[in-house]
């Protein structure tokens, strides 16, 4: 077959925003990066898109690398493709966000590469664009966890009411109010109440519920009321 003559190849490249929730505090999975410029400093996860591969697939072979995880909530968020973004050779990055319960797979986070967890509001300053594709995929959470029961995939299967409070607080770095919050998460019936409490966190112990899936996909829009002057969020 003929090939294109007297056109530049252009390197394309995978990156990987990974969230983690571990109950209390929203976080954000940072390597620290193996090759020159900028070895040592740090770097969201990504590699290179081999011949074989679509886009998602190496997202999902880079991902699965580093955690171990296959069946993670994994989404393209954006393409990032100044001429200069890496000053090694001109890349073009496609940047994905994938949304993972800490807790439940802490574990199988590889060491190969100095992964750390780090607070979605406190991390080290990162390589190239890495920050801008942070604060997107930080933008992108926020408009899709009004519409979509994307945030329970950072929650294991049972949860109770203070943890879905800490995520949303995490995700829009805002403090609201208990009783107001329980009051309108049950409210809008999509959450079912379980015969068992969780009595580590308190002497009390609180109520354990999970989502009913069925529900939310006929009332997804009610969640958008959980958040106050949501607008300037969907903006």
């Amino acid at each position: 077959m003929t090939k294109y003559n007297h056109q530049t190849k252009i390197l394309i490249a995978a990156d990987c925003i990974i969230f983690g929730f571990d109950g209390r505090q929203l976080k954000l999975l940072l390597v620290q990066r193996a090759l020159e410029p900028e070895a040592g400093k740090w770097s969201l996860v990504g590699g290179f898109v081999q011949p074989e591969e679509s886009l998602g697939q190496a997202a999902s072979r880079v991902l699965h690398k580093l955690t171990g995880l296959s069946d993670v909530y994994l989404e393209e968020l954006s393409t990032f493709s100044e001429p200069t973004r890496d000053p090694v050779e001109r890349t073009v990055s496609v940047a994905y966000f994938a949304l993972i319960d800490i807790n439940k797979y802490k574990q199988q986070i590889t060491t190969d590469y100095h992964a750390e967890w780090f607070d979605l509001n406190k991390f080290p300053k990162l390589i190239f664009d890495h920050q801008e594709m942070v604060e997107k995929a930080k933008a992108r959470l926020r408009y899709k966890a009004a519409f979509h029961p994307i945030l329970f995939e950072l929650l294991p299967a049972k949860f109770t009411l203070p943890q879905l409070q800490s995520l949303y607080e995490e995700v829009y770095n805002i403090e609201m109010d208990k009783r107001n919050f329980s009051r309108k998460i049950l409210s809008m019936h999509l959450l079912e109440k379980l015969d068992e409490k969780d009595k580590e966190n308190s002497k009390k112990g609180a109520w354990f519920y999970k989502l009913n899936k069925k529900k939310y996909k006929a009332n997804f829009h009610s969640v958008a009321t959980i958040i106050p002057n949501p607008d300037i969020y969907y903006s």
